[in-house]
């Protein structure tokens, strides 16, 4: 644990989700295009993530690109999926390096294939690693996640394997893609806005909340760990009292 920190090692966040929001207003404000911003944000995630393994985080998913960004220009488009495709590759001895396991969460078909060959192939020479999941957030839409969810929910029915009374909590989240990952404990959103702009809409259902202004490219370890320590002041209750937790925690 860093000496010059307030964070509490006893205390960690298992799972910490982060929407990287600003790269391109950041850009604008210094007259540049946005891609420089989006190649800025490039080195504050290699920062965050060291600095995740670092402290003791287990998982860090990481909104790198939304359902709704192919909607933006084809040039920003294209260069988002050039800047993710040289981050993957920089980045693989990294990771085997640290014991990070590369996992994604999306509609990887839509990804062009060089960058899907590259991630898939990142993710499988990553998959015996076991000291922290870098989980990667690809053509990913929390509504496009749900409504698959509940297909896959309706084929097993027509098919028998399981009933409508059948359908629980439990058989939904197995069918989402982030079936092996705890729910996110802290969710952090850069760049001033207040929104959750369609992301793990049905995992974040108790999870803590963090707005920051520091736009994504100036997102850096010390910004990283003041959300970090905000949470853990925090007491999570779950629907509960304040007073059912102490007597839960004796």
């Amino acid at each position: 644990m860093p000496k010059d920190s307030n964070v509490d090692p006893n205390r960690l966040p298992r799972h910490v989700a982060i929407i990287m929001d600003g790269n391109g207003r950041w850009a604008e404000k210094r007259h540049q295009p946005r891609l420089f911003g989006h190649k800025t944000g490039a080195e504050s995630v290699r920062n965050v993530v060291e600095t995740a393994r670092e402290i003791g985080i287990k998982v860090l998913t990481l909104y790198a690109f939304s359902s709704e960004n192919w909607n933006r220009p084809e040039t920003e488009v294209s260069g988002l999926m050039s800047i993710l495709k040289k981050f993957l590759v920089s980045e693989i001895s990294r990771m085997q390096k640290n014991g990070i396991r590369l996992t994604c969460i999306g509609d990887l078909e839509r990804l062009p294939e060089g960058v899907r060959t590259v991630l898939l192939d990142s993710m499988a020479k990553t998959s015996g690693n076991t000291e922290m999941v870098l989980n990667l957030a690809l053509s990913y839409g929390a509504r496009d996640e749900l409504a698959r969810a509940a297909r896959l929910l309706a084929e097993d029915c027509v098919a028998g394997r399981l009933t409508p009374s059948e359908i629980s909590i439990e058989e939904v989240n197995s069918r989402l893609y982030t079936a092996d990952l705890p729910d996110p404990d802290l969710l952090i959103r850069t760049g001033g806005e207040s929104r959750l702009s369609n992301f793990l809409l049905w995992q974040v259902s108790y999870t803590e909340i963090y707005f920051t202004d520091v736009m994504w490219p100036d997102f850096r370890r010390e910004v990283f760990l003041k959300a970090i320590a905000n949470y853990q002041k925090r007491e999570r209750r779950f629907g509960h009292t304040g007073a059912q937790m102490k007597k839960g925690r004796k």
